[in-house]
Parts: C-alpha cells; sequence; structure tokens
C-alpha cells in the first residue's frame, strides 16, 4: 500500500473514476500511481525520463516505461486512457504547448498541475531582492532548476483556451492546503486543473 500523498496528488486521485485507465506522464518514484492502483483499482501506467526513477517504480511492480514527454507520447493513440496526468511537469518540458495537445489526444481528459510563478511570494522576492526566488516549493536555484517556462495560473488558462479544452475543474494551492479560486494567480503556490476537449 502506498504512503500520504503529496497535497496535489491527493487532489488528483480524489478525482480520478475508480477503475479507470491511468497514464501519469512524468510519474516520478510512481506515488501516485500506486495509489491509484492499490485504492481505487485504476488500470494505472507511467512514463517517466529519469532510470533510476523507473526502476524504483517497477520494483514496485508498477507498469511504467522511460520516456520523455516531448518526444514519446506521439507514440500512444488517441483516446487510449480515461486519464492522462502530468503533474509537477508541464514547466520542465520544452514545448509544453505541444505536450498538452498530446495530453489532450491520449486521454479523454487530463490533469495538469504546475508551480504557480505569479505567487506574491515570487513577486516579492522579484521586487525586493531582484533574485529568482528559492522557497520551500521551489527550492532549487536558478541555474539548477529542472523549471524551464515559468507559467502563471493566467497563462496556463490561457493556453488551455487556445488549445480549445474545457477546463472541468480547478483546485489552488496556499503552501499544503487547498484555498479559493478568488484572486488564485496572486495567492495560489499550485494549481490543479482538470481539462477535456
Amino acid at each position: 500500500m502506498s504512503g500520504p500523498l503529496r497535497p496535489d496528488l491527493a487532489i488528483i486521485a480524489g478525482h480520478v473514476a475508480p477503475g479507470s485507465r491511468v497514464l501519469d506522464v512524468g510519474c516520478g518514484d510512481g506515488t501516485l500511481l500506486a495509489a491509484l492502483r492499490d485504492r481505487q483499482g485504476c488500470d494505472a501506467r507511467g512514463m517517466e525520463i529519469d532510470a533510476h526513477n523507473v526502476a524504483e517504480c517497477v520494483a514496485k511492480g508498477l507498469s511504467v516505461i522511460q520516456g520523455d514527454a516531448d518526444k514519446d507520447l506521439a507514440f500512444y493513440p488517441d483516446d487510449c486512457v480515461d486519464y492522462a496526468i502530468l503533474s509537477q511537469t508541464l514547466q520542465t518540458t520544452h514545448r509544453p504547448d505541444k505536450v498538452l495537445d498530446e495530453l489532450l489526444r491520449i486521454g479523454r481528459r487530463a490533469f495538469v498541475s504546475f508551480p504557480n510563478f505569479a505567487h506574491w511570494r515570487v513577486r516579492l522576492s522579484l521586487l525586493w531582492d531582484g533574485r529568482m526566488p528559492v522557497t520551500r516549493l521551489l527550492p532549487i536555484a536558478w541555474y539548477a532548476t529542472p523549471n524551464i517556462h515559468h507559467m502563471t495560473v493566467t497563462d496556463f488558462r490561457s493556453l488551455a483556451a487556445e488549445k480549445g479544452a474545457r477546463v472541468e475543474q480547478a483546485w489552488f494551492l496556499g503552501g499544503d492546503r487547498e484555498i479559493g479560486s478568488t484572486a488564485a494567480n496572486l495567492r495560489a503556490e499550485h494549481a490543479i486543473f482538470l481539462l477535456s476537449r
């Protein structure tokens, strides 16, 4: 049985229908996959770029392949899963717009979670110190971070609209707790969106 989930993963897991077919892209160590398989009886599969994480997932009995979201999603057929999940990964891809297209092609629905770079602490750090922030939720210095596209809640909403995606639901986190949607672009540290075509 898997352990406690990170807050964004707990929200996603809580909204995946039991027994669904799921592809978790950038699945990391497989924590969400294991929860979906063990707690909800999902046919949960993953793709992960890091070989160490893939080996860790396979050791847990998870169905995970090594792959790159920027290149390898093209090999999946249309509507092959009920949910395509991309948690804390979109900002690390080379072409987030193309990856979003692929998620919405592969899955009937897509969950996307990401750090909000318009959060007030990030803005304050830039204003006050003139430096890219290092915070509890963004703990890596700018020169070593895997985050190559710094997006905001407003940026993501615009991208989803441009792609013709429908936002079914959105959740916002301040620290580890869920907050309301009012002024989410300023108040949310992380965002989770459930999209469909």
